[in-house]
């Protein structure tokens, strides 16, 4: 995890050291949820833009548990929100990845909807070239939350072994950029927290599950 050379070298100090993790087999939403699946769980939908296939966007860290409450409810499983570790290892492509800046390619154009090439809106889900996992838009699009708590200085004290954030923080880690970034907020390394009652037509989420 972290920046190094290979991302450009534009890093932030939230983005250093670079150090190694170990996580346990998990999976990954191939596609950030959609409009069509948070209307199907909530009944409702909150995004700016209206679309079956858009993000689902304006939804805070604390809607995104009551989704994920009711969606495993519906179907007897175990989804969550990935954890910052997770999402990292799954954005730089796994153990395919090759070291670009932005998740599968050098070429924000390639993979994701942001600033330069958005219009300034959303778009469907799975419309940029995936990644070396075969995982869309984990790049731009919009921010994605993850499960932890957001520290400044986190990755100076991260444990190796499956880290899940400090213990304590006012902020939730999004991930990723959205269709406003610039490119060097797109970088795949690029970090940030919000409040999790926060909401904004910039914040969706994808979803995981442990491998059983």
């Amino acid at each position: 995890m972290g920046c190094m050379l290979e991302h450009g070298g534009d890093c932030a100090n939230e983005e250093k050291p670079p150090h190694h993790v170990i996580l346990p087999d998990f999976y990954i939403g191939q596609f950030q949820v959609t409009q069509q699946l948070w209307q199907a769980v909530m009944g409702d939908n909150p995004s700016l833009w209206k679309g079956d296939q858009l993000p689902v966007e304006k939804v805070s860290w604390n809607d995104c548990q009551l989704f994920i409450i009711r969606l495993n409810s519906l179907i007897d499983s175990h989804f969550r929100l990935p954890s910052e570790a997770e999402w990292e290892y799954a954005a730089r492509g796994g153990h395919k990845g090759k070291g670009t800046i932005y998740s599968g390619s050098d070429d924000p154009n390639e993979v994701a909807w942001y600033k330069n090439n958005s219009n300034m809106i959303t778009h469907d889900v799975g419309g940029k070239q995936p990644n070396e996992l075969g995982v869309y838009d984990m790049t731009g699009n919009v921010w994605e939350w993850c499960s932890d708590l957001y520290g400044d200085d986190y990755y100076k004290n991260s444990p190796e072994k499956t880290p899940a954030g400090p213990v304590t923080g006012p902020y939730r880690v999004v991930r990723g950029g959205s269709w406003y970034s610039t490119t060097a907020h797109s970088r795949l390394t690029v970090r940030d927290g919000e409040i999790p009652d926060y909401k904004d037509f910039y914040l969706g989420f994808r979803i995981a599950l442990f491998c059983e």
